[in-house]
């Protein structure tokens, strides 16, 4: 395969009808406003295109995803709210895609980044991939839709486990959750991807579309309406004592010293 397109961060080769997209942040891949436009319209692009059937979605470095930036420019801190608004418009423009996306997971998918994972409809990860919903270590609410994909996928219960405690999911126990569809060794993380989107792309697009438009249910719809409000309860608690130490304590790799306030 070689480089076809490039959208910004995010590159995309083509290999008969599957699309592969690669985000080059590494190691860690934070996302940013910017990021996940040039996916949205990666995904568009593909959507537009009749000989594309399926995306595999990856990432270069370390990390699949370690969440948000809050550095750089169009980072999430540095431009208030309303960046936050902006990558969820951004969010909700990636679960309207219209053809599968399965994803390669090497590393961690942390915050932001699990809900990106959380986009595909298959998740393929190696050994050392971990899965963390982190909000509350950060004196913040989920966002991305988070609070109605993963309940969605693996159960109230066990969503409302990851997303109160901050816990890692290691790529095993994610499996048995449901969490992860595959473990495949890291060398043979992609290879393994692409064999399931192939398995996908053989079969009738037009067909494969409508099924997975009926299966998601009107996906990206509820997705703003969830993250909509999750916004909400964000800006609430952007403005506590609790948000700001949790920003030093995970930047520090301490755990924060909370007053409730």
């Amino acid at each position: 395969m070689t480089i076809e397109d490039r959208y910004g961060e995010i590159s995309l080769t083509r290999e008969g009808h599957i699309a592969t997209l690669e985000i080059d942040r590494p190691p860690h891949n934070h996302v940013t406003v910017g990021l996940m436009r040039s996916l949205a319209d990666a995904l568009a692009d593909i959507d537009a295109e009749h000989a594309l059937r399926v995306s595999v979605l990856t990432s270069a470095g370390k990390s699949f995803c370690a969440g948000a930036d809050l550095i750089a420019p169009d980072g999430i801190a540095s431009t208030g709210t309303g960046g936050v608004n902006a990558l969820y418009a951004e969010a909700v423009r990636l679960f309207a895609a219209k053809k599968p996306i399965v994803a390669a997971i090497q590393g961690a998918a942390v915050g932001a980044g699990l809900g990106l994972a959380l986009v595909a409809d298959f998740r393929v990860a190696a050994p050392e991939a971990r899965f963390v919903a982190n909000f509350v270590k950060l004196g913040f609410h989920p966002g991305f839709g988070i609070s109605y994909t993963l309940p969605r996928l693996i159960g109230a219960q066990k969503a409302t486990l990851m997303c109160l405690t901050g816990r890692r999911v290691k790529a095993e126990e994610a499996l048995a959750w449901g969490l992860v569809d595959q473990i495949a060794p890291l060398a043979k993380l992609r290879d393994a991807a692409l064999i399931l989107a192939r398995e996908i792309a053989e079969n009738a697009p037009l067909a494969v579309q409508a099924t997975r438009a009926t299966l998601r249910d009107e996906l990206a719809a509820n997705v703003k309406a969830r993250s909509d409000a999750e916004l909400v309860k964000q800006t609430a608690l952007r403005k506590t004592a609790d948000y700001a130490e949790g920003l030093r304590a995970v930047s520090e790799r301490r755990a924060g010293n909370f007053i409730g306030a």
